[in-house]
């Protein structure tokens, strides 16, 4: 048995299907099939069912290829050390961000990432915070920043910036005379609010001292499975008033959109975003000069927490 059989197992399961798996794995089909039959032969079980017609996991085929999965990924993360002690600063980094982060960080970043780490090809992967967390921690991803503090326990973090929350609102609306609204007198009902499993939405709740369930009852658009533009669109046509992180403002977009942006009076609303690593991730030194090229790259409109490293 070897990690190609193990790999060739996977490539089936994902595919259910013989002939793709083989072209995903760049192998014929008569030799995966074959090296599947001897690894079913060495384990005296069988790990798939099949016809003609279809090909099927078997009961003991899930547990077995949740171990194949695991070793793989041992051995990726067995190849990464290995290359990080070679060199961190050079081949593919992934890197994720929720979806209230990477539209606005990522302009931003890859045009400097690509000057300062010339020899790293990032690989952004753009998920809810739950899912990055989870992908981080198993070892799919390399890296995340993300604006709540990281939930597993194997997981450590290096804080980069503290963003405010500007309130966003229509701008033929009565709070546009005020030059900094106070967000607890904002009415619930015109609050536009990002579905369950956005960060963000928890952070606009909590900023407004809203109880979950009392958010159920605010009456307006629903506004399920949208997005931070959307629900943006929705404000500047009327339909509400929402929280917005100060980094998504850049280049004027609100304005042009008919919204208008006041500064949250109590300055107590906004969130932390961070460069989550996994604890003894072996290519800190990357981790360490990509906090520096976020911290070189971020707008006036946020506070810097990590101080880069002199050059």
């Amino acid at each position: 048995m070897n990690t190609r059989d193990l790999e060739y197992l996977v490539a089936v399961a994902e595919e259910l299907h013989f002939g793709r798996a083989a072209e995903r794995c760049n192998a014929s089909q008569p030799a995966l099939s074959g090296q599947l039959r001897k690894l079913e032969d060495r384990l005296g079980v069988k790990v798939f069912e099949r016809t003609k017609r279809y090909v099927r996991v078997t009961a003991i085929g899930d547990r077995i290829l949740d171990r194949a999965r695991d070793i793989l990924r041992e051995v990726e993360e067995m190849e990464k050390i290995a290359a990080a002690h070679r060199d961190p600063l050079v081949g593919t980094c992934t890197l994720g961000m929720p979806p209230t982060v990477c539209p606005y960080l990522t302009p931003l970043l890859l045009p400097a990432t690509k000057r300062h780490l010339p020899e790293v090809g990032l690989e952004l992967i753009e998920d809810f915070t739950d899912q990055l967390e989870q992908q981080l921690a198993d070892g799919r991803l390399d890296l995340a920043i993300l604006a709540t503090t990281p939930t597993r326990a194997n997981l450590s973090e290096i804080t980069l910036y503290d963003e405010p929350f500007w309130v966003a609102v229509p701008d033929d609306h009565p709070l546009t005379r005020q030059d900094a609204v106070d967000i607890e007198q904002i009415e619930p009902g015109e609050l536009l609010l990002l579905a369950d499993g956005h960060c963000l939405r928890d952070q606009v709740v909590e900023a407004c001292k809203l109880s979950r369930s009392r958010t159920l009852d605010i009456p307006g658009p629903r506004t399920q499975k949208t997005s931070l533009s959307t629900i943006l669109a929705l404000v500047g046509s009327g339909g509400g008033i929402t929280l917005v992180p100060a980094t998504s403002l850049a280049g004027g977009r609100a304005a042009d959109a008919g919204i208008a942006v006041r500064r949250e009076r109590s300055g107590t609303a906004g969130r932390t975003v961070r460069l989550v690593h996994r604890k003894g991730y072996p290519r800190m030194t990357l981790a360490e000069k990509l906090a520096d090229i976020v911290a070189g790259v971020l707008p006036d409109s946020v506070h810097r927490t990590h101080r880069p490293a002199a050059d």
